[in-house]
């Protein structure tokens, strides 16, 4: 029996349901986005994953007050915590802190944002490598990997049942963090990895006080609720740091750079600059940006003094899909989302690719730059192939097509009717298909590639 099966028998005898959870859960999308620290502190400390505390203690920026730990008696040995913030990258230098990290024998939490396939993939547990090759793994995680459906339901009803009440209701995110962090306080975690969902500042990740703070490269994003300026946006970053905690932080623009200083003066945090790639060892996820994101990662498992051979085996090791993914010889796939994001996809593609130009296969949510997306990857642009995508929140490949023609006249746009449909037209053509635009257009194409289209669960934040 496959492990999904024997999951979904499992949350059945329970009396839970996966999918009823999820429909749940998605239906608190109505609550929209609430920056603040306030319902997700309360929600924790509900649930016992917070020692009790003054609010003032879990507020960014007092004296060092709890760390995720464990309700009831105090823990002895609680998590450490890598927090980590930034516009682009944040995904990727997660995952490799967490490969860094099982490299050095640690249980690990991941949390990340948002999933591909599945929203499964946003929470994982993972026995280092050392303990993957005992005999006897915990069959509840799944050999180390995603959480089972079961406990996303059992955990999703326990958390609907205590706040069905509350005004305000928590949010889609606020739950989301409060399920991983019992995910992993019940897993007995040794070392949490949590990345922010949207800035830091107010971030629902952002009521754990961490170990080390982590600050990615900063560019215009979110700017509906980060500010329209890279001075406030670093701003939000930089509120994940905290009074007397190390900062390891991305070579910034001047502007972000001299907030991210200041803050982590007035925080007396001890604040060090990556400016050069990682050297010591292969990395496994392609592209020079990713070499940079492997120093930050490999700055972070200092600070915990994990031994530099974790730091290599990690690096060698990780897997991260959707950046700069070769599926095949035939095609690539990115969820470069932003500008900045897009042109160092090209960067990429030309480190591995030389002059060659791509078919795009493009998709791109509508409150994203698009116009300056599309500019960035026209030097590489053969031709694109702009699909009907199933999030609402896409641009509709026909008004995507009406900008490209606009912009670029002499290039040929092609609409189909589905992610399935655009892949197969991309195949005809000679060279190498690029498909991009966005993380939920990236998971769809993977769910088709897999020949998994069931699976593709629905997106959100």
């Amino acid at each position: 029996m496959s492990l999904l099966l024997r999951a979904r028998k499992r949350a059945a005898v329970a009396g839970v349901n996966y999918r009823a959870a999820l429909v749940w859960l998605y239906a608190t999308q109505k609550f929209g986005i609430k920056l603040g620290l306030e319902n997700t502190a309360r929600l924790l400390g509900a649930l016992g994953i917070l020692e009790g505390r003054a609010r003032r203690d879990r507020l960014p920026g007092s004296a060092r007050g709890p760390r995720a730990g464990f309700g009831g008696p105090p823990n002895p040995s609680p998590p450490r915590v890598i927090h980590v913030a930034g516009t682009n990258g944040k995904g990727s230098v997660c995952a490799m802190i967490d490969s860094i990290c099982r490299a050095a024998g640690y249980r690990t939490g991941l949390f990340t944002s948002p999933h591909l396939i599945s929203f499964r993939e946003r929470i994982r547990v993972a026995p280092s490598l050392s303990q993957a090759e005992r005999s006897e793994v915990e069959e509840s995680l799944e050999n180390s990997q995603t959480i089972s459906e079961q406990h996303v339901a059992r955990g999703l009803t326990k958390i609907r049942d205590l706040v069905s009440s509350w005004d305000p209701h928590p949010t889609f995110f606020e739950i989301t963090t409060a399920l991983a962090l019992q995910h992993f306080q019940d897993a007995q975690c040794e070392i949490l990895i949590l990345e922010t969902g949207m800035g830091g500042r107010l971030d629902a990740t952002n009521a754990i006080i961490a170990d080390v703070s982590v600050i990615t490269p900063i560019d215009l994003d979110h700017q509906n609720w980060l500010g329209n300026s890279l001075a406030e946006i670093a701003a939000e970053k930089a509120g994940i740091i905290k009074r007397g905690v190390p900062v390891i932080c991305a070579e910034q623009e001047p502007e972000a750079a001299h907030v991210i200083a200041s803050r982590s003066e007035e925080c007396n945090a001890p604040l060090a600059i990556v400016t050069e790639p990682w050297t010591a060892s292969p990395v496994a996820l392609r592209g020079a940006h990713q070499r940079l994101n492997a120093a930050l990662a490999a700055g972070a498992a200092h600070q915990l003094d994990i031994h530099a051979e974790a730091i290599r085996a990690g690096l060698r090791e990780v897997e991260w899909p959707a950046r700069f993914q070769i599926w095949n010889e035939r095609i690539v796939i990115d969820g470069a989302h932003n500008p900045a994001g897009a042109r160092v996809l090209v960067q990429t593609w030309r480190e591995e690719f030389g002059d060659e130009r791509a078919t795009i296969v493009l998709a791109i949510l509508r409150d994203k730059h698009t116009e300056e997306i599309v500019r960035a990857l026209q030097p590489i642009a053969a031709r694109f192939i702009l699909p009907r995508i199933r999030s609402e929140r896409a641009v509709s490949p026909e008004e995507l097509a009406q900008l490209i023609s606009a912009m670029i006249p002499s290039l040929r746009c092609s609409i189909t009717p589905s992610t399935a449909a655009s892949i197969a037209l991309a195949q005809e053509e000679a060279g190498r298909a690029l498909l991009t635009g966005s993380l939920h257009f990236a998971g769809e194409a993977l769910a088709v590639l897999r020949g998994e289209p069931e699976a593709l669960e629905d997106c959100a934040q």
